[in-house]
């Protein structure tokens, strides 16, 4: 989003417009956890139902408070950090507008630092989220994501939160923005839409139809991994899973991912602009003086 009337856009903006949106998208992001850790090929709307009779329909947000924690970290890094990147590279070619290479470099690259500083969360999203999913013997049980994050510390040590590190990193650099961008241009060029929520919408449904589909393989093998009680690498995930299952299971939980993707990217972007009004009339309101006496 660019800057308004001078005024510059908060680096935290992104994280909390992401954090809010997850509020309405959290059931979508949890049948996807659970599908992907389960080795089982039932369809989206049985897992969902499936959950929402045994635990009844709250559990659908069970696990809320990581999914917000989770955005405030990796969201807010990844806006902030593509925001000084993409300042610095316009500092640095001296054009007031960055080519589409410059933009996608900009946003991989924030992606990629995102999901290292956000893994911990991660590691933590994915256990609360799959947790029904597994049998009583093996939950976690944790109550918040804060105690989560105390829990695996103490009972498992740090080294833990570096699980699906990896297949985070390239799941973070393949989902960024550029894409929506992209799409939303292409629209607005090709077509006589305006750039309203309608517009917002079919741009969020394109690209998140591609980069739904190139995350899910990434995605799938860091929710195992992560929501692994022992350690496990990669390639034993992939080997376990095609052995298993065959080659399908690296897509499992698309459905759902795709379904989040379309509401989250328009719930956060529109949420971004009202926070950015905020920000504007707070800034453009003059602050009265004291009266010396």
């Amino acid at each position: 989003m660019s800057e308004q009337k001078g005024i510059k856009q908060p680096f935290w903006l992104g994280g909390a417009a992401a954090s809010m949106a997850v509020c309405f998208t959290h059931p979508l992001d949890l049948t996807k956890y659970r599908m992907q850790v389960l080795q089982t090929r039932a369809p989206m709307l049985s897992t969902l139902y499936r959950f929402a009779v045994r635990d009844g329909i709250p559990s659908l947000w069970s696990g809320l408070s990581a999914s917000v924690l989770r955005q405030s970290t990796y969201s807010t890094a990844r806006f902030g950090l593509y925001t000084i990147l993409s300042r610095q590279m316009q500092k640095q070619s001296g054009v007031a507008k960055l080519s589409t290479t410059s933009t996608v470099v900009c946003a991989s690259v924030a992606g990629g630092l995102a999901g290292m500083i956000g893994n911990p969360t991660e590691v933590v999203l994915v256990r609360m989220c799959a947790d029904a999913a597994k049998p009583p013997a093996e939950r976690f049980l944790y109550s918040d994501a804060v105690t989560a994050l105390v829990r695996i510390a103490k009972e498992e040590g740090v080294r833990v939160f570096g699980r699906g590190l990896s297949a985070n990193i390239v799941r973070s650099v393949l989902m960024n923005d550029d894409r929506y961008a992209a799409a939303k241009r292409t629209i607005l060029s090709r077509t006589e839409l305006k750039d309203d929520i309608r517009t917002h919408a079919l741009a969020s449904l394109f690209a998140g139809t591609v980069a739904t589909t190139a995350c899910a393989p990434a995605d799938v093998l860091k929710s195992r991994i992560q929501s692994a009680a022992k350690g496990s690498t990669v390639l034993q995930v992939v080997r376990d899973g095609l052995r298993q299952e065959g080659p399908v299971f690296l897509m499992k939980g698309w459905t759902p991912a795709w379904l989040r993707l379309t509401p989250h990217t328009v719930l956060t972007f529109v949420i971004m602009e009202k926070l950015q009004e905020l920000v504007n009339m707070t800034a453009a309101t003059p602050i009265p003086s004291r009266a010396t006496v």
